[in-house]
Order: structure tokens, then sequence, then C-alpha cells
């Protein structure tokens, strides 16, 4: 039997790289994403194996933001450095020891530790997690809510190329009477057969989020966290009895149980960055399976290494429980690495390779903003 090479830690680098949508999302309550900070993490061993981790906070979106993520990589550089990185569970248990909560920060540290262990093995993540159950995985198209009839017409090109399910953003005017054209608009351009659900991002008041839904009860609609708290949802889903798929509000496995007992998660958004990682990821998805409750895995908003990690853990998942997944980094530019997958007539597939199969260009994310070296 061969002994596993003793890996120690011996370097982090993170680097703020700017990430601009390819058009400006407005969402309810006056949220928008046009450029947004990614935080990319290279965490590098003696050995000369390196791993990757991306997070990309939206402001307004979480208690996240992306100037936290340095702070809280130097709190935790001295449980980092010198350790062995092979063995996820238990070092990321060591930095939720010393620091406590922030859960985006650690994300990205979680993450690249999965990268390094993949790598080490010599298999991708999706190996490590229980063995790829989906070669592609179906992708969502989600457009800014704007004008109904444009908002219709991206519908119509994107359903053309091959997607089958349509996230409508909804609440930027703050005009219920818009959101019922929106879904309705968007409904028809779709045609019949594929998903179309509606989201105000929290941005909606329960009487708002009722008379939409109702206004459109006769159409097959799945609504998305349309109010902030979890009761005020259930509400809506059962006065509306549309079927709801929550985000915001499902951020750790007391949340899940609690929209569970509720009755208002039909499907849920599973994203890495407000779990702290693949790891915790791994068991909320466990018991969304127990819920049955349909699953969209992927992040709050990043490039090319925040997708590859959401989709080893979706390829990893049985596809009953997949509703779908998100090419985050076909959003924005610029990528971090060209050859990492795109989406191919409305679906995706994970990279090949050892780890999460990304490979990302360091001499060109600039000049990092933090370097720490054992």
């Amino acid at each position: 039997m061969t002994n596993f090479p003793d890996f120690r830690i011996s370097g982090l680098t993170l680097w703020r790289v700017p990430l601009t949508s390819h058009e400006t999302y407005n969402m309810a309550s006056g949220k928008t994403c046009a450029t947004v900070d990614s935080m990319v993490l290279r965490i590098e061993t003696d050995q000369g194996i390196s791993g990757w981790g991306e997070v990309c906070p939206i402001p307004h979106y979480l208690p996240a933001y992306a100037n936290g993520v340095a702070p809280a990589l130097e709190e935790l550089a001295p449980v980092l450095i010198g350790a062995n990185p092979v063995g996820v569970d238990a070092l990321m248990a060591a930095c939720k020891s010393h620091l406590l909560g922030h859960p985006y920060a650690q994300s990205a540290i979680d993450i690249a530790l999965w990268d390094l262990t993949g790598k080490a093995c010599g298999v991708p993540v999706y190996t490590l997690l229980g063995g790829q159950q989906n070669q592609d995985l179906p992708l969502y198209h989600s457009i800014t809510c704007i004008a109904p009839e444009e908002m219709a017409r991206i519908a119509k090109e994107a359903i053309s190329a091959g997607m089958r399910q349509i996230q409508v953003k909804l609440g930027a005017d703050d005009n219920w009477e818009a959101d019922v054209a929106r879904l309705r608009f968007v409904r028809e351009a779709a045609g019949a057969g594929p998903l179309v659900y509606g989201d105000w991002n929290c941005g909606a008041s329960r009487l708002d989020a009722t008379r939409v839904g109702r206004a459109v009860s006769d159409l097959d609609i799945m609504l998305e966290q349309p109010c902030a708290t979890l009761e005020e949802c259930a509400a809506v889903r059962h006065a509306t009895n549309l079927p709801m798929k929550l985000d915001e509000n499902a951020h750790d496995t007391a949340t899940l149980l609690k929209a569970y007992e509720l009755g208002c998660m039909d499907a849920v958004a599973l994203k890495l960055s407000k779990f702290g990682g693949i790891s915790e990821l791994r068991r909320a998805r466990d018991l969304c399976l127990y819920f049955g409750a349909r699953m969209c895995i992927e992040d709050t908003w990043g490039s090319d290494v925040a997708t590859a990690a959401a989709l080893h853990v979706a390829a990893a998942t049985p596809p009953k429980a997949i509703m779908n997944v998100c090419d985050l980094s076909g959003y924005v530019s610029p990528r971090i690495d060209a050859d990492a997958p795109v989406r191919s007539k409305g679906r995706i597939s994970p990279p090949v390779g050892p780890g999460l199969g990304v490979w990302p260009d360091a001499d060109a994310l600039g000049v990092p903003v933090l370097s720490i070296a054992a």
C-alpha cells in the first residue's frame, strides 16, 4: 500500500476580480446586479499543488460583503498555514471553531480545499462526493425585471437556444399589475412545457404577492421567494395554491426544516456561499433529498470557480432531485478560465479533470489583495 503524501498548506493568495454582468439585473426593492467584486482564493501547498475557491457576495442580498473575505482569511491563516488540506471536514471544523460565522468567507476556503483534495487524489470532486450521477445538468435562464414585452422577447430567444426553465425577475417597479403582465407574457412566449417562475428576491409584500399569484393562477407558474420571511412565503403559497421555490430564507438546515414544516418548499435554491461551501451544501442537499424538494444548486454570483463547484455537487446528486443549475460564469465577464464549461442547448456539463477541473490564470487576475506565506 502506497503512503499518501504528507501535504501541508504553505500559502494563501486572494484576488479581487470585478465581474460585470452582460446586462444589469434589476430586482425588487431597488436591488441591482451590474459590476460586483468576486474574491478568488488560491491555497498553495508544499507539494506544489494548489486549490482554488471563489465567493462573490451580491450587495444588499445577504449578510455578506466582498471586503470581509480578506480579514476573515487573515484571522484563519494560523489555522490553515501548516495544516494538512486533505480531509476537508476536519480542517473546516477547526476554521469554524476559530472564527464563528462568516460562512461566505469560509465558503471560498472550503471550495479550495475540495479542489486540492481532488487534485491530490487525482479524481474530480464529484467522485469524492459519491460519484457522478449526471453527465450534464439542466440550466435556467434568468431575465432582468424590465418591460413585459422585452422580457417575453428574451424568453423566446432563450427557449429557441434550448433553455427549458425561465426565471422572471419581478418587483423592480413596485407594480403588481406589471408583474402579472411579465408572468403572462413570458409564459406565452415560452410555450407549453418549459418551467416559468417569478422571483421577487424577498421584495414583495404578502398582499401584492398574493394578488399576483391569484391573477396568474390559471397559468403553469411557480413563485420564488416573494417575501422576507418563511411565514409570509408560506401564507402566499397557501393563498395562491401555486408551487413555491425558496432562496434567501434557505441558508442552513434549521431554515430548511422550518420551510418543510410550513409547506412552502416545493423547490429550493442551495447556494454555496450561504451555507459555507461544498461541505455544508452537501449536508443541506441530503436533507432536501429526504424532504423531496427539488433543488437548484448554485451560488449567489461568481465566475468559473464558483460555477464549477456547484456543478460538481449537482453532478453527484440523484437526477430526479435536480431542478436546475446556473452557469454563473456565462452571465459575466471576464471569465477566469477560458476553457471552463459553457451552456449548450439549455444544459451544462461539469468540468473534467482532477479537483474542480478549472485552472484560473493567476497572471490575468491582477495584483493580489492578500498574500500570506508560511
